[in-house]
């Protein structure tokens, strides 16, 4: 019995860690965390998330082949960590205020990047839950270059967001362009993740699968709780966090009725 709950477990661990977005959990964590006084802890979280990664995954997979981005995790906040205990107090502060673009720039690059060479990140994960008869389906890949793709955007976005809080607005902290539109940007990205396959899947069957009103509902369900913070954190707008809240009840209902 003990033997039967230790293997579930680790199966259900495996199917974790198979899952792409446990490996840009170091860089999500990193860009939502980083910023004036910030920088040494979360490049400490994000290096210890992708050593555990890596060491779970050897673990669990111990034939499996290195991912890239499993490699990238390691090297780039492994860099970031040695360039911060060496570095000046000026450049520590420019890492503060720029780390969470280069990084999200990064794993912009390493996404498009990826498509570029035929090989999307998010196929050699796919791969591992796939019969191998299926790798080379043009529906398989096509999955794979979208979602790697939809990725790519959103961490674009939250670097576009990041970059205009930073040299425009010249507020690192900014709730908008630090907190709120990356995390709208993730959750997309997270729901597409989840909401694609679905749809692929269903017409695989001939029937008719999610339509977009499920694909938008958690974007909806995050008004409310964005409308309060805006109350909170940003009382000189308060007119807007209360249309936040109104708009993202309503909107949840209808997206509720038509999913």
């Amino acid at each position: 019995m003990r033997t039967e709950a230790h293997e579930t477990a680790a199966g259900r661990l495996s199917g974790i860690l198979e899952n792409p977005v446990v490996g840009m959990s170091p860089w999500i964590v990193f860009s939502l965390l980083v910023g004036p006084g910030r920088f040494e802890i979360a490049v400490g979280i994000a290096l210890g998330i992708s050593l555990v990664l890596v060491v779970a995954g050897r673990m669990l997979h111990r034939g499996s082949s290195w991912k890239l981005l499993e490699l990238a995790d390691v090297v780039f906040f492994a860099a970031l960590a040695v360039i911060g205990a060496l570095a000046t107090d000026g450049t520590l502060r420019w890492l503060e205020t720029y780390a969470g673009e280069v990084a999200s720039l990064t794993l912009t690059a390493i996404a498009f990047g990826s498509m570029a060479v035929g090989m999307p990140f998010t196929l050699q994960y796919a791969r591992e839950q796939t019969d191998p008869s299926k790798w080379s389906s043009p529906v398989f890949l096509r999955t794979n270059y979208m979602i790697t793709g939809v990725w790519g955007l959103a961490f674009l976005v939250s670097a576009l967001a990041g970059g205009f809080g930073d040299l425009v607005l010249h507020d690192p902290d900014n709730i908008w362009t630090a907190w709120i539109v990356p995390i709208l940007a993730i959750v997309a990205a997270l729901r597409f993740t989840v909401w694609y396959p679905e749809v692929v899947r269903a017409r695989a069957r001939g029937e008719e699968g999610p339509g977009r009103a499920s694909l938008l509902l958690p974007l909806a369900g995050l008004l409310v709780p964005i409308g309060i913070a805006v109350l909170v954190f940003d009382g000189g707008v308060w007119w807007l966090g209360a249309a936040l809240i109104v708009a993202g009840a309503l909107l949840t209902k209808t997206l509720q009725a038509r999913a």
